[in-house]
């Protein structure tokens, strides 16, 4: 799919693409490399009106923006616990019970069978047709520790937060020369940047050695960086526990790799 000049997912590109033959339509919520929140709303409305079915990666939308699967529309919505303050390993995925009741298992193992013969066998109904073998016990415990954390912060104000950081984060760049800063300046929590002439991977070893932790690299998104012209990207990513303290190493980190780059 296209996008729009601010690296949004463009929509009415996409609606003139789709054709009556599409089955399922996939959009991340929250871009993870430029932080573009996806109109998840209207993405449901197009899929539907071609016939198609709307499956949403949430990972980066489920720890900053309030969800409701219902009212977006969407037909399957997943995400990770680690994207959530949660542990690895486990995550989640959420569909429309009228669909998991038609999906067949994709994977055999104890507690998801119904009965077994040697002529036929029954499934579990949903979930437990679909959750084969011991379940990763202690990651569910941890996902359900961080999802109380996060409803007790509460998401509007973890994405009012964050908002705040992405605006002061851009402004800070975008006074030092040499610095070009990608996506929307509404970004959600992210804000991806390269500083002109050095690798990401340079840029994030030094940021490193001063204590700020970046991501560099393509991001598994290497499409993305094709239509942006880079290899790569250094990308800052907020969280609920940030403050403007981080904004402030961030730019010396970035001065110094300025400094040592000349």
């Amino acid at each position: 799919m296209p996008l729009t000049d601010d690296g949004r997912i463009d929509l009415g590109a996409a609606e003139e693409m789709l054709t009556d033959e599409h089955r399922v339509v996939a959009f991340a919520h929250v871009s993870n490399v430029l932080g573009s929140i996806l109109d998840a709303k209207q993405a449901a409305e197009m899929a539907h009106d071609k016939g198609a079915l709307l499956l949403l990666d949430g990972c980066q939308a489920v720890p900053r923006l309030p969800v409701d699967v219902a009212a977006i529309g969407a037909d399957f919505y997943a995400f990770s616990a680690h994207k959530l303050y949660g542990p690895t390993g486990i995550g989640c995925l959420w569909a429309r019970s009228e669909l998991l009741n038609a999906l067949p298992p994709w994977q055999g193992g104890g507690a998801m069978i119904d009965s077994v013969s040697f002529e036929r066998t029954t499934f579990a109904d949903p979930p437990a047709r679909f959750e084969a073998g011991t379940p990763h016990i202690v990651g569910a415990i941890g996902l359900h520790a961080a999802v109380n954390w996060v409803e007790k912060l509460g998401l509007d104000a973890i994405h009012a937060h964050e908002c705040a950081l992405v605006t002061e984060t851009r402004a800070a760049l975008s006074s030092i020369p040499g610095v070009t800063l990608y996506g929307p300046e509404d970004s959600a929590g992210i804000v991806s940047f390269n500083v002109d002439g050095v690798h990401p991977h340079d840029t994030a070893t030094i940021l490193d050695d001063a204590g700020v932790a970046v991501r560099a690299g393509h991001h598994c998104a290497q499409p993305l960086m094709r239509w942006l012209g880079v290899e790569a990207t250094a990308r800052a990513s907020f969280a609920a526990h940030s403050d403007s303290s981080d904004i402030e190493a961030l730019v010396r980190g970035i001065e110094e790799v300025k400094r040592i780059f000349g």
